[in-house]
């Protein structure tokens, strides 16, 4: 804080004839706090502490004082003395007394580099006689904040993938009426030939891992309770010798050894129904047979209403009941998926070969965005209707910067299904095109999504001038935004510690706003030699640094001068 003290004003008259003094006004004391003024959200806030010494103003008198920040004029303070008429702040004559002023005022580019000054109309019984001139009480502008990096961060969809997946195959083994022989003629369908070629293959290959060989017998709905029961547990057994024959015929070790499991399931009443709605029956029929299994729970009682159906009844035991007299077999395998190398090649040469979660994957492999781009694109072809490929294609060219294309991925991405992800990268979109309000309205909305959320948030704190709600949303990863804030609050023990365990340590902002630490603790070596560093890393920071009002008090030290001209 700096205070300037005017005293002897020069007064123009009216007339335009020049006093050395006059009797009304004088020796005001102005201190303007802070100075220099500073840009904080999109204003400068101006707060001047008028002190009137004893006498400084005549009882009869009043002044119109009006500060002037560049060419903008700021509102104006009428004060007057004891005995005026008028509205205005009333000094006693003979103690003096204080006014305390303040105004806000949107920033505008030349407040930059300007100064604050005031003027004043001093009148007497209602007549103006004398106009003071302008006299400068203070510097402007600090413009700080906008050093803010609008580095607005997007959020990648994660992948699902599993290099070793659990996978099954399955074929089916139907017996006679009664009966539980695998007949030779069963081993020769194309289920079970394919299964026989299967465990060739797995045989042979590294990445197929054999976990178990479920084999669950079934009867058919008809003949008694007890009977079906060990006819579906006998099924199960024939079908295992079954599969253990194709093994050794396969030349499979370990699909002849002990991993196995059995199961009789008895009647098959689910697959009853299951085959009952599949069939050409009359749906007259079929709400009959379906009315009769839910009214009769006995499966004796049951049995013998649809044997009394009569032709219903044989359509059943010639086009249904042999469908359910099997044993299903299920081959349950560990495979391992592709190598990394294997799908960085696969994912841009034939990547329409891949599944969506191995071309998601092989996205994160490379480094090369247009490789990335060129895969997530490739993955939009293979599921369309997967969110994720959309919005992963959108933060590929939101990091080449090609934004109008990022948006339109993002906004496909949530019109498929509306997310706080894609809504996030909306933000950051709107964010850079300058659009605060909406990226404001999106980041609300994208709560939760993660804290590239909250990194985004926090630099529209620090646009806006809310620096603890900034410090609060940037987290606890060191950056120059977060360093930044810390200076703005005034931490700045914190900010150093920050900026030097940030990835900016060594970069010209780095250096900068270590520079601007030093100047505001009243270091000068410490502000000189980073501001030294900072010119090195970019020699466009001379000039800027010349002009910063935060460094005005070093502009007519010698070794400050000898970096900046």
């Amino acid at each position: 804080m700096k205070k300037q003290t005017i005293k002897g004003f020069a007064f123009i008259a009216l007339a335009g004839t020049m006093v050395t003094s006059c009797d009304l006004l004088k020796d005001l004391e102005y201190t303007v706090t802070p100075n220099p003024l500073e840009m904080h959200g999109d204003s400068v806030r101006v707060k001047v502490d008028i002190k009137f010494p004893e006498k400084g103003i005549r009882k009869k008198a009043s002044a119109e004082i009006t500060p002037m920040l560049g060419s903008t004029a700021l509102k104006s303070v009428t004060v007057q003395g004891e005995k005026a008429t008028g509205n205005g702040n009333v000094i006693q004559f003979k103690p003096g007394g204080n006014v305390s002023y303040n105004d806000v005022v949107v920033y505008k580019s030349e407040y930059e580099n300007t100064d604050l000054k005031v003027s004043a109309t001093v009148s007497k019984g209602g007549k103006v006689k004398k106009q003071v001139g302008e006299i400068k009480i203070a510097d402007a502008t600090i413009v700080t904040p906008f050093m803010v990096n609008k580095d607005y961060k997007v959020i990648f969809e994660k992948d699902a993938f599993n290099r070793i997946t659990e996978e099954s195959t399955s074929a089916q083994v139907n017996y006679e009426k009664s009966k539980s022989v695998v007949r030779p003629t069963e081993l020769k369908e194309k289920d079970i030939a394919e299964l026989q070629a299967w465990l060739t293959k797995a045989q042979a290959d590294p990445k197929i891992s054999l976990k178990t060989i479920s084999v669950t017998g079934y009867a058919s709905p008809e003949g008694e309770t007890g009977k079906n029961s060990s006819l579906s547990t006998d099924r199960a057994a024939a079908g295992k010798t079954a599969i253990i024959d194709l093994a050794k015929a396969a030349k499979n070790e370990k699909a002849q050894t002990e991993i196995f499991t059995l199961n009789g399931r008895g009647e098959d009443y689910d697959g009853f129904k299951r085959e009952l709605e599949k069939s050409t029956m009359n749906n007259d029929e079929k709400q009959l047979v379906i009315r009769v299994l839910e009214m009769h729970k006995d499966p004796e009682t049951r049995e013998t209403e649809m044997r009394n159906m009569g032709k219903t009844f044989k359509y059943l035991d010639d086009n249904i009941f042999p469908k359910l007299r099997r044993a299903e077999i299920t081959v349950t395998y560990d495979k391992t998926g592709y190598t990394d190398e294997e799908l960085k090649t696969i994912s841009l040469s034939k990547p329409e070969t891949l599944k969506l979660e191995e071309l998601l994957f092989a996205a994160t492999l490379t480094n090369d965005l247009n490789e990335k781009l060129s895969i997530f694109n490739a993955a939009i072809k293979v599921a369309p209707e997967d969110i994720r490929s959309y919005n992963n294609a959108g933060a590929i060219l939101f990091l080449q910067n090609k934004m109008p294309e990022a948006k339109a991925q993002f906004e496909k991405a949530n019109s498929i299904k509306e997310n706080a992800v894609s809504k996030n990268n909306l933000a950051a979109v709107a964010g850079v095109s300058g659009d605060k309000e909406k990226a404001k309205q999106l980041l609300a909305q994208a709560k939760g999504a993660g804290s590239e959320v909250n990194y985004n948030m926090g630099i529209i704190n620090i646009i806006e001038g809310n620096y603890n709600d900034a410090l609060s949303n940037l987290g606890s990863e060191n950056t120059f935004n977060k360093a930044l804030a810390l200076v703005l609050s005034g931490s700045f023990d914190q900010a150093t510690s920050t900026i030097d365990g940030s990835k900016d340590k060594e970069s010209a902002q780095g250096y900068y706003i270590k520079a601007i630490v030093g100047a505001r603790t009243k270091k000068a070596d410490v502000a000189v030699s980073n501001l030294k560093n900072a010119i090195a890393k970019d020699a466009s920071l001379k000039a800027k640094a010349a002009k910063d009002r935060e460094f005005i008090k070093l502009f007519e030290d010698a070794n400050f001068t000898s970096i900046v001209k």
